[in-house]
């Protein structure tokens, strides 16, 4: 997982590449539209807004076509994170939904207002589901780029 504390520091480390570009877009966008309703830019990305608390998890969450981009707008909340090669699948990988399941134990942080979490597709999470959060969750694809910081 990749932690950035702030959208403008998000912005001058991707500022490379159309899928970046379209993050910046989809969370520009925000105030255009309701919480809960998935949006779409291209064929590369998807996003909405989620707030409120979020369900606590007995399982971890993979994917693989996509990566997960999460802006806090307010509030924080917990997530725990873990090498997929570290956990065991208890819930093989579906194509349709681009989800694997998978139990283990990883290293908790502390998400918060302003900051930028990136998922990385290697990597599984889970959230703790332990306070109030508003955020833009964007699924983007791994097609096209690459991350700057590797």
């Amino acid at each position: 997982m990749i932690v950035l504390e702030s959208l403008e520091q998000f912005k001058i480390v991707y500022r490379d590449g159309r899928k970046w570009n379209r993050c910046v877009e989809a969370i520009d966008n925000i105030a255009n539209i309701k919480d809960g309703v998935m949006h779409s830019i291209g064929d590369s990305l998807v996003y909405m807004i989620e707030n409120g608390i979020a369900r606590n998890s007995d399982t971890f969450v993979g994917n693989r076509r996509y990566f997960d981009v999460h802006y806090y707008l307010s509030g924080r909340e917990t997530v725990e994170f873990a090498d997929k090669s570290q956990l065991t699948q208890v819930d093989g990988y579906r194509d349709e939904t681009d989800r694997e399941y998978l139990t283990g134990h990883g290293d908790v942080r502390q998400l918060c207002e302003g900051q930028v979490a990136i998922f990385e597709n290697d990597k599984a999470y889970r959230f703790h589901g332990d306070h109030p959060v508003r955020k833009v969750v964007l699924k983007v694809t791994i097609e096209d780029g690459y991350f700057l910081n590797k």
